[in-house]
């Protein structure tokens, strides 16, 4: 009796829930539309239409501004491990309008514990889409990956912390990378064009996206861009194809050189031709070199400064390449906003993007870096109800993105009034005080 009765609570009808008296962002860079509603019927969108009459049943959004929920398309999540320190940024993330994440890599073990339980609701926060890294043997001798791959494991020789040479045999490693729950491979650095381009092609082959550094050391750009990967991140990187001589090694990199982009240039134009034929994305990444701006005592000093990442952040766009918003960092956990909204002031302040060219990176183009533009990305019927309510215009002020009252993740509310934000006691339990 009691299976039956739970059968029949799952075969009911989904409850619908209608938002009206919204202008409407919807992604697609399409003018915001005033006085609309959307009906949500389970996790997804039921229709989008104009606002209902007075004396229908709706929730009143006296006039916010509706855009799909947000994605910043380069976290780390658990590059060392601490699971309440990212369980408290996810909650941070949700209650801001992000309703899924691109993890560029760290302990799977870790990620695939963290995209379940956000999945199902354990766990409020964002969908979360997580890479297994490859990159050369001598990259594994870098800190971070003996901290992803913590428990007596040996870095580079893990499912999701992968030494690649020529000796590897690829089909096996992509389908252990695969088995961890990753959806795409992130090649990272200290690989030769050839390797490169077999392991996007066997990648692909096993329906794994392949999210790379711009520069892979000693593949260049160029090489990384024609070798077929569907996302390419940090917009510095993208300066050395201008290099008189590529790197060799990640640990070994020289600064980009910046006295090449005074002007046009021409390795660059070409490089930026071939994305676009190719389709390739840019995850620019803004907000980490503004970081990396603030540590002029850095030994070795940054390989790049912010202008610079804006000036050519900004010629990618121009050039018609589709640019997503990823962070590579985060706010401080004391803030009660994540870092996802300064990567879309400095693509509007820096890059020369409009306010609704930032939104559609965050959104539509974001989708796409996750291989999940059919479900997400734009508000439309049939899409899955991720949404953020503001209470002030973005495309005024892109700051505005930060108005946040109201998420709708997969069709579940979550009111900005409600957010708690982490305590210096789970900050200390996480290591990050």
């Amino acid at each position: 009796m009691r299976w039956i009765i739970l059968l029949c609570t799952f075969a009911g009808a989904a409850h619908a829930e209608t938002y009206t008296n919204v202008t409407l962002i919807d992604g697609t860079g399409a003018p915001p539309r005033p006085h609309m509603s959307i009906t949500i019927t389970g996790e997804r969108i039921d229709s989008v239409g104009p606002a209902l009459a007075a004396g229908k049943k709706a929730v009143d959004m006296h006039g916010a501004y509706a855009l799909p929920g947000l994605t910043n398309t380069h976290v780390h999540l658990a590059t060392a491990p601490g699971l309440a320190y990212a369980q408290a940024i996810l909650r941070r993330d949700l209650y801001a309008g992000i309703t899924a994440v691109r993890d560029m890599a760290g302990d799977t073990r870790e990620l695939g514990y963290l995209a379940r339980a956000t999945r199902i609701g354990e766990t409020p926060g964002p969908d979360i889409h997580y890479a297994a890294l490859m990159a050369g043997p001598d990259f594994f001798k870098d800190p971070r990956t003996v901290a992803s791959t913590a428990g007596g494991l040996t870095p580079g020789e893990t499912p999701w912390m992968r030494a690649v040479t020529q000796a590897t045999d690829l089909p096996l490693a992509v389908a252990e990378a695969k088995g961890t729950g990753a959806t795409a491979i992130k090649i990272y650095a200290d690989l030769p064009a050839p390797l490169v381009d077999a392991i996007t092609a066997e990648a692909h082959r096993q329906q794994l996206m392949v999210w790379a550094h711009a520069a892979v050391f000693p593949a260049s750009p160029r090489d990384v861009v024609d070798a077929k990967v569907d996302v390419v991140s940090h917009a510095c990187m993208l300066g050395y194809q201008a290099s008189e001589k590529m790197p060799v090694a990640y640990h070994h990199r020289a600064a980009v050189e910046a006295d090449k982009f005074a002007g046009p240039n021409a390795a660059l134009d070409d490089l930026l031709a071939d994305m676009k034929v190719r389709g390739t994305i840019l995850d620019a990444t803004l907000y980490v070199y503004m970081l990396l701006d603030k540590m002029k005592d850095a030994n070795p000093p940054p390989y790049c400064t912010l202008a610079l990442a804006e000036k050519l952040a900004a010629a990618a766009h121009r050039a018609g390449i589709p640019v997503s918003a990823g962070t590579d960092a985060e706010t401080d956990w004391k803030e009660r906003m994540p870092a996802l909204p300064d990567e879309l002031g400095l693509l509007v302040h820096g890059a020369g993007f409009s306010a609704m060219d930032a939104i559609r990176a965050a959104t539509q183009v974001a989708a796409r870096t996750i291989g999940q533009e059919r479900d997400m990305g734009t508000i439309e019927k049939g899409k899955l109800a991720n949404i953020v309510f503001l209470s002030k215009d973005p495309l005024a002020d892109i700051a505005n993105v930060k108005s946040v009252v109201l998420t709708l993740k997969r069709g579940k509310a979550f009111a900005r009034r409600d957010y708690r934000p982490i305590t210096k006691a789970e900050a200390k339990d996480a290591g990050d005080e």
